[in-house]
């Protein structure tokens, strides 16, 4: 009788269990049907303008601005993309481009390894002051730097005419090493890069050293093959950056040869009246490098974003 007396006793606590896991896996049910909705909106809000996009590369301006919107052109066509090619100048604004956001990346990718290295795994006195004050550069808005770089890269020595003392001629303005030099380390790569080499164990390292290798080979042949999903999120972050920058092009280059391919769109809309057709041509093709960058170091990308927000 005691047995059965406890059994009953228990079971309405056991039918109280029973309900608040139920009532538990419906909240979190719905909890995540509400997360997945927010982000369906979402994607359809952020992916929309692009397939707007290549829809209207493919139709005529008639059909583009047709009412209501025609998500399928009806009958596609590629004569936006040719006539856009047949632009005067826009294989050389690509090839600008290109040259200018592969040279930048490269750059990037070494000087902020090296130094990221230097501040992650080096031990020199004033090492955390300098990193504080490497940081504090990120808090200063580019336009106000923009004056200062302008007047040191016109006074570049024996550049562009200029003399011993950086006078006479217009330095590095108009030229690639205006576009490419003042891109080549950012603060952001460093830190991004030091987080990642953070989790880098120190022990490995200290048996390089033993075995005799340099801090160079250290660096080359341990440290960065470990930093491949690092330097993919860097290499993406940048070329994205690079490419679409329209504000530095502007103000450093004067010749229609060294325009890179977002200058030469805006050109090339002040020359045509907005030629909306070839337009979105060209905007599909602008987009196009960096969504194959993105897609070609995508795990990787995700997977140092992810390693260095936990350090």
């Amino acid at each position: 009788m005691a047995v059965v007396t406890r059994e009953r006793e228990n079971t309405p606590v056991q039918a109280q269990g029973v309900g608040a896991s139920r009532r538990q896996q419906f909240e979190s049910f719905g909890g995540k049907a509400l997360v997945y909705l927010l982000l369906f909106v979402g994607s359809i809000i952020f992916v929309a303008p692009f397939v707007w996009m290549i829809t209207a590369s493919l139709q005529d301006v008639s059909d583009m601005f047709r009412w209501p919107p025609s998500w399928i052109p009806r009958s596609p066509n590629l004569d936006n993309y040719t006539a856009f090619f047949e632009q005067e100048r826009i294989g050389r604004y690509f090839l600008n481009s290109a040259y200018v956001a592969l040279a930048v990346t490269a750059l990037q990718l070494f000087t902020s390894s090296l130094a990221a290295y230097t501040f992650a795994k080096r031990r020199f006195p004033g090492r955390d002051l300098l990193f504080m004050i490497t940081l504090g550069t990120m808090m200063i808005p580019g336009q106000v730097t923009l004056i200062p770089n302008y007047v040191i890269l016109k006074n570049i020595p024996f550049f562009g005419g200029n003399d011993a003392l950086g006078s006479g001629g217009s330095g590095w303005l108009d030229s690639y090493w205006g576009l490419i030099v003042p891109q080549a380390a950012t603060a952001f790569g460093i830190f991004l890069m030091r987080q990642y080499m953070k989790s880098i164990p120190d022990d490995l390292l200290d048996a390089a050293r033993v075995d005799g290798a340099t801090e160079f080979r250290i660096y080359a042949q341990i440290v960065m093959p470990l930093c491949r999903p690092a330097l993919a999120a860097l290499g993406i972050f940048t070329f994205s950056y690079v490419w679409d920058d329209f504000f530095w092009p502007l103000i450093i280059t004067s010749s229609e040869d060294l325009r890179t391919l977002p200058l030469g769109l805006a050109l090339f809309v002040v020359r045509n009246r907005t030629a909306w057709d070839l337009l979105m041509a060209g905007s599909v093709i602008t987009t196009i490098p960096v969504l194959v960058v993105f897609l070609a170091f995508q795990r990787h990308f995700i997977r140092g974003i992810a390693v260095t927000g936990m350090k």
